[in-house]
């Protein structure tokens, strides 16, 4: 991550600032005037730039001009001792992230370039798009039609609607339809209409204004804008809500839409690109689509076969899968035998291609030796039963992915293990949970995770430090604001000031 660079005339506020951010473990670069900030981004760029509006020699005004003229998306704070209507006024309309009056709180300060920062990361990583199309694989005649369909498709900027059951690759799909488009140069963006609740949805496609709601304290460029000369891929469009399908489809008439809480139309060179797993035409005869937008959608129709209509791509997305694995952990690939990978190839996989994935990376993690038999695999497949999330095997480990979103971590390890073979282990563990919440459909994964991620660390810091909640910010090597928003956000009780 870049530095944060604070431009201020005034050394006892660079000097406060320094501090309070490295507490935060924020890489900082201080400049006394905006001449120097300005000769500075002709070789290098920070990730927030803080700036004060008042200094000799060219204004933080003149600053935030060049800054956004040429990079629009870094975030900058005004600073400043005059708090007056026409700084703020200037600030704003200048295209500032936030304004703050001297003097202030420093831990507001903090949270607030914690904001901007959060911002400018999200923004950096929508806009590099993907870093590479991952494969498509497949020697089964149905998949040789989608890749001559991706073929036929490459020179055009028509609408396509993807088709197939949960798990058949449809992202990859629309990420390789742009790949070869004339768009590829251009952003790549993909939204999953179900994954947002219905509230913020229309903010994530057409963005908001400032001040357009409750939270609303900057302007935010929706998905729309983002993808502007590139393609916007809709994943499980049949979940949309229907009051949000007519505003998808006066975009897709007329090429125009508003940010939420704006007055200023705003106009939309995209390729869309759709997908879902429903009978669309089911749900226009129940009501639950609009007809008008089914037929807009439904100009090219690319339908992806089941893994169970393509049996014999199954040996070789299993090696693939088992190679790309390894990979990931930094181990050696397991191989499997011809009779685990013949049993393999007569399972039906509801789950179709992400269910064999996640299979994978449960043998590379739990599997025995490195050639993989029938006996190693799950019991819920070697019993016929239905194969939602592989269990671990020998009682050494158990991973659950239910309401409760619990964790119940291996069993320790044998004394005098090595201290690598415990961490190695516990990642393992929690790849795979990984691999079991996103196989199962479960939304959320990165939030749920995290959570309890940061509860166990926090709550182990405290119970070392009995409680004492500043010590255990210093043994996590994290800021004391940061360890006290952490608190209370997660709901940890038993900590008290040193």
């Amino acid at each position: 991550m870049k530095p944060i660079w604070i431009v201020d005339d005034d050394e006892s506020i660079r000097w406060v600032l320094e501090k309070a951010l490295a507490r935060e473990n924020l890489a900082t670069r201080s400049f006394v005037n905006a001449r120097d900030a300005i000769a500075a981004l002709e070789f290098d760029t920070p990730q927030v730039l803080v700036s004060d509006i008042r200094m000799p020699g060219a204004s933080g005004l003149d600053l935030l001009q060049t800054v956004k003229t040429r990079f629009p998306g870094l975030p900058v704070i005004i600073i400043t001792a005059f708090s007056d209507l026409d700084s703020a006024v200037a600030a704003f309309q200048g295209g500032a992230f936030e304004y703050l009056a001297k003097p202030f709180d420093i831990d507001k300060a903090v949270e607030l370039i914690r904001r901007a920062l959060e911002e400018s990361l999200r923004e950096a990583s929508i806009e590099s798009g993907p870093s590479a199309t991952p494969e498509i694989l497949g020697q089964a005649p149905a998949m040789q039609e989608v890749f001559r369909a991706i073929g036929r498709l490459s020179q055009s900027n028509v609408t396509v609607l993807i088709t197939g059951e949960s798990g058949t690759g449809k992202e990859l799909v629309a990420c390789a339809l742009h790949k070869h488009s004339p768009r590829a140069q251009q952003p790549f963006i993909a939204l999953n209409t179900a994954a947002i609740p219905k509230d913020l949805l229309e903010s994530e496609l057409f963005g908001h204004e400032r001040g357009a709601f409750t939270g609303a304290q900057t302007s935010r460029r929706g998905r729309f804008e983002q993808a502007e000369n590139g393609t916007l891929f809709l994943d499980e469009i049949g979940d949309m809500p229907f009051d949000l399908q007519t505003r998808l489809l006066r975009v897709l008439s007329d090429g125009h839409f508003y940010r939420v809480g704006g007055h200023q139309p705003l106009k939309a060179n995209v390729r869309v690109i759709t997908a879902t797993h429903q009978n669309l035409e089911q749900r226009v005869r129940v009501g639950l689509f609009r007809e008008d937008l089914y037929h807009r959608l439904n100009v090219i129709r690319l339908r992806l076969p089941s893994l169970r209509e393509r049996r014999e791509d199954i040996p070789i997305l299993v090696r693939h899968f088992l190679l790309q694995s390894a990979k990931q952990l930094g181990v050696e690939a397991k191989r499997m035998s011809e009779s685990a990978l013949q049993f393999l190839t007569g399972l039906d996989f509801p789950g179709n291609v992400r269910q064999l994935e996640n299979l994978c990376n449960w043998i590379t993690v739990m599997a025995p030796g490195q050639t993989v038999e029938v006996k190693d695999l799950p019991l819920e497949l070697t019993q016929g039963q239905d194969f939602t999330a592989p269990a671990p095997a020998g009682g050494s480990a158990s991973l659950h992915a239910g309401a409760g979103d619990q964790v119940v971590a291996a069993a320790p390890e044998a004394a005098g293990a090595p201290h690598d073979a415990n961490l190695h282990g516990w990642i393992a563990l929690l790849e795979a949970q990984a691999a079991n919440m996103l196989g199962s459909g479960q939304q959320e994964v990165m939030t749920v995770l995290g959570r309890q991620f940061e509860s166990a660390l926090i709550k182990t810091a405290l119970k070392h430090t009995h409680g004492r909640k500043n010590d255990a910010a210093v043994r996590l090597g994290i800021g004391r604001n940061t360890i006290t928003r952490k608190i209370a956000e997660l709901g940890i009780d038993g900590a008290k000031d040193d």
